[in-house]
This record gives structure tokens, C-alpha cells and sequence, in this order.
């Protein structure tokens, strides 16, 4: 019921998010639905009809990765301080988040039913719609229930899954307390406690512990002269000098006692809340993850290396076949290895706007890229697969149209939509964690017309760079098919 509230009472923008995400999960179960249709009409091809079901898994992945970024953005279930006093801790709302997603997913899922059975004419008595193939609608055979159910609920059990799994509570890393960097004897790096004073070093003999008479006088002069100097400020800021004494204090045992260890704090100094022993420790912020820039150039080079290796065995696909099952698993590595490369390309591109002397505008585009890299890094890795591989169809079929018709025409739009769609989302979440920052800004007397010229730089940056890559990566992928 709390799902079903905040639903209802979301703004407008939240709810055409939400509506998207239904779309999404519509058009992907419609295209499942597609896929039993033809494995019930061609029972003797069982080969090509699990093909066509593991096409189906770019559109599922597309709406997955659409609602979990819908889900990130949504207002209504962000953690705030206070909620836990009345049962709404991060784990109640992030079930509340998962109930929601799946909720729209769920819509989506009986659209596509409604959808599927309309255009089969079991809803009207019509005859079948002629826009869909007739062994992909299954005419004239009975729908097994259990494969129909089981693959409606898909979308909406993976959706609210990785939802779940992106908004689960994470504990806090609390900082250790670390003792201060020192320097040892004549320089010696390390984290000793004990600090040494200035010029410590500088007398000849003041560290060294000479036995007989001689070596104890010879410590007494240094440590003596040394003390001399020594001063201290008070709690009530007068400087107090320590008295010289000519000779340090020796133990029972005859051993002479170094003054280097401070005198402790007095006791009527009372501790400040900053120095108090039970002070909660603030959690340690996550660094920006950019190490995945050598993994995702791994796995991007892996699956260019498939797609050749199968485009040179089996070449371009006819129209009206499906690609293989090569081609798939290599876009699939392919899309994989740009996500993972996704941040640290766009740290990257803040970093080189800021080369050179760079002016006010230049730093702050590129220390806002630096900061968003690990939110918008991702969707644009993913935008990057996408466009190649539009311009790899563009290329090999020379505009005879998808291999799946209007199947494959709903399948690409599918994709580029819920692409597209996660990224301007991304952005979005960005934009709202930046708004501190912005009105910060704003405040001290920054102009707005600087603000938009940063973010038309950032946008020029990140085409500049995405552009030739997205170029090269078709053209290396489009290669073997040409042939």
C-alpha cells in the first residue's frame, strides 16, 4: 500500500519515467510472446526459434538497466535523515522501490498480453493482423499458460531484482584512527608515534647514551642546553618556559632519562567534542571507480575478436534470418567491454580539459566530468555499443531492412529508446547531485550563462571522444561482414 501512495502522489516527471519503463517491459515481453509464437509454429526448427529468444535478451537487458536508473532517480523512496524513527529505514525503502518497479514492469507485461492476443484475434473473433508474421503470433494453436506466464514475469522479476540489489543498504566505512606520518632517526620514513621536535637532530650527542661519568656529563650538557629552549603556550595563551636544569633526571638504577616525550595536557584543560574519545567516526566516500578502463579495453578488443572471427565464417546475414549466435555473443562482450570503459573515458575527458592552463570554464567543466564519470560513464559506454551497431546494420544490409522485419524494427527501437532514455535519466541524477554545488555557485556570483557554457563544453568534450570511438568500432565490426 506504501508503494502504491507514493506512486500515485509522484510528480509528473517521475510518472512519465515510470511510464517508460512500462513501455519498455511491454515491448519486451511482446517480443517473448513473439518468440513461443514461432517456436509453436515451427516445431521442427528448435534451433532458430531459441535464436530469436536469445535475441530477445538485448531488449530485456535494455529495460532492466532503463529501470534500475528510473529507481535511482525517484524521489519518493531517496533515504533521508529521521524516516528510520518511523519504520522507513534504507531496507524498507528500498523493498518499496523494488514493489514499485515491479509494479510498472508488471503494467507493461499485461499491455504486451492484451497486446499479443489482439493481434492474434482472440480478443475480437478477428482474423489475425497482417502486420505480424502469422508463425509469430501462433495462429490457430492454444498458448501454454505456464510459458506464457513465465514469460511475462520475467521483466518484472529481473527489474525489481536489480533493483534491489543497486539500493540495498551498504554499512558504513568508518575511518580508522591513523597515527601520524614521522620521520625516524636521520630521516627514516614510517608511522612511529613519538614526534620529534625541531632540531633534535641538529645537536651532536643528544640522542646518544654514553655510559661511565664522562658519557653521562657529555648527555647532561646536551639535554641540558636543549631544555634550555624548550617552551610550551598555556591553555590561556602565555608563553611558559620550561626552567633549565643542568643535569636531566636519572633513574634508581643510574641510567640517564631523555626529556624527549612531551608533559602531559593539565588536568584542568577540559577536551574539546572535536578530541573526545567517543566521537562516532565518519564513513569513508567511495573513490570514483576508474581502474575498469584496462578490463573494458580487454573485453571490447574480446569481442571484436568474435564478431570477426564469426563474420569471416558465416558472413552477412540474408534479410529475413537472424544473425547468429557469434554475432550475439560478440556485440554482447562488445556492449560489456565500452560500459566498463565508460567511467574512465570520461575521467579521462575531464582530465584533458583541464590541460594546458585552463581558464575558469574549462576547470569547472572538467572537474564536473571527473565527478559524474562514474553516474553518466556507464549509459554513454552503452549509447556508444548501440550507435555502432546501428551503423553496422546501416552498413551491411544497405537498407533492406532489419532480419526480423517489424520484429527487429521494434526489438532496435526497443533498445536505442531504453539507451537513450538511461542516459538523459543518468544525467538527470547528476544534475540533482550537483544542485549544491550549482546554487553554491550562484550564490557567490556566478553568472548563469557560465553555467550553460560548462555544460556545453562537457557535452562538445564527450562527443569529441565517443565520437571517433563509436566510428572506430563500427567500422572494425562491419569489416568481416563486408567481405
Amino acid at each position: 500500500m506504501l508503494a502504491l501512495r507514493l506512486t500515485r502522489t509522484a510528480h509528473l516527471a517521475v510518472h512519465l519515467r515510470r511510464l517508460l519503463v512500462a513501455l519498455a517491459s511491454a515491448g519486451t515481453g511482446f517480443l517473448l510472446l513473439c518468440a513461443l509464437g514461432h517456436a509453436l509454429s515451427h516445431p521442427d526448427a528448435p534451433g532458430a526459434s531459441a535464436l530469436r529468444l536469445a535475441w530477445c535478451a538485448a531488449p530485456l537487458a535494455a529495460a532492466v538497466y532503463l529501470a534500475v536508473a528510473v529507481a535511482r532517480t525517484d524521489p519518493g523512496t531517496r533515504p533521508r535523515s529521521g524516516l528510520s524513527a518511523i519504520g522507513l529505514g534504507p531496507g524498507r525503502l528500498m523493498a518499496v522501490s523494488a514493489t514499485t518497479t515491479a509494479l510498472s514492469a508488471a503494467l507493461g507485461s499485461v499491455a504486451a498480453l492484451l497486446a499479443f492476443l489482439y493481434l492474434r484475434g482472440s480478443l475480437t473473433g478477428r482474423p489475425p493482423s497482417d502486420r505480424v508474421a502469422a508463425d509469430a503470433l501462433a495462429v490457430g494453436q492454444s498458448l501454454p499458460a505456464p510459458a506464457v506466464l513465465t514469460l511475462l514475469v520475467l521483466v518484472p522479476a529481473l527489474a525489481s531484482a536489480a533493483v534491489a540489489h543497486t539500493l540495498r543498504p551498504r554499512d558504513p566505512r568508518p575511518t580508522t584512527a591513523a597515527a601520524p606520518r614521522g620521520y625516524g632517526r636521520f630521516g627514516a620514513y614510517g608511522w612511529g608515534k613519538a614526534r620529534e621536535t625541531f632540531g633534535a637532530y641538529g645537536r651532536f650527542g643528544a640522542r646518544t647514551a654514553v655510559a661511565g661519568p664522562a658519557g653521562s656529563r657529555a648527555v647532561a650538557d646536551a639535554a641540558g642546553s636543549r631544555a634550555a629552549g624548550a617552551a610550551r603556550v598555556g591553555a590561556g595563551g602565555a608563553l611558559q618556559t620550561q626552567a633549565s636544569a643542568p643535569h636531566p633526571p636519572t633513574s634508581a638504577d643510574g641510567t640517564t632519562q631523555t626529556l624527549d616525550a612531551a608533559p602531559p595536557a593539565p588536568a584542568d584543560i577540559p577536551q574539546t567534542p572535536d578530541t573526545a574519545p567517543d566521537t562516532p567516526t565518519e564513513p569513508t566516500p567511495r573513490p570514483h571507480n576508474t581502474t575498469a578502463l584496462p578490463w573494458g579495453i580487454a573485453v571490447l578488443t574480446a569481442g571484436l575478436t568474435v564478431e570477426t572471427y564469426t563474420g569471416s565464417a558465416t558472413g552477412a546475414p540474408a534479410p529475413g534470418t537472424a544473425p547468429s549466435a557469434g554475432v550475439l555473443i560478440g556485440w554482447a562482450l562488445t556492449a560489456l567491454g565500452l560500459a566498463l570503459a565508460g567511467p574512465g573515458l570520461t575521467h579521462l575527458c575531464g582530465r584533458l580539459l583541464q590541460a594546458a592552463r585552463p581558464g575558469a570554464l574549462r576547470l569547472l567543466a572538467g572537474r564536473v566530468l571527473m565527478e559524474e564519470s562514474h553516474r553518466i560513464g556507464r549509459p554513454l559506454g552503452v549509447v556508444a555499443a548501440v550507435a555502432a551497431a546501428a551503423y553496422v546494420t546501416a552498413t551491411v544490409y544497405d537498407g533492406d531492412g532489419p532480419a526480423f522485419g517489424p520484429l527487429g524494427t521494434l526489438g532496435a527501437v526497443l533498445v536505442a529508446g531504453c539507451t537513450v532514455a538511461t542516459l538523459l535519466t543518468a544525467a538527470v541524477e547528476a544534475r540533482h547531485a550537483r544542485a549544491d554545488t550549482t546554487g553554491a555557485l550562484l550564490r557567490l556570483g556566478a553568472p548563469p550563462a557560465t553555467l550553460r557554457a560548462a555544460a556545453a563544453v562537457r557535452a562538445a568534450a564527450l562527443l569529441a571522444l565517443f565520437g571517433p570511438l563509436v566510428l572506430v568500432v563500427a567500422v572494425l565490426a562491419a569489416l568481416p561482414l563486408d567481405s
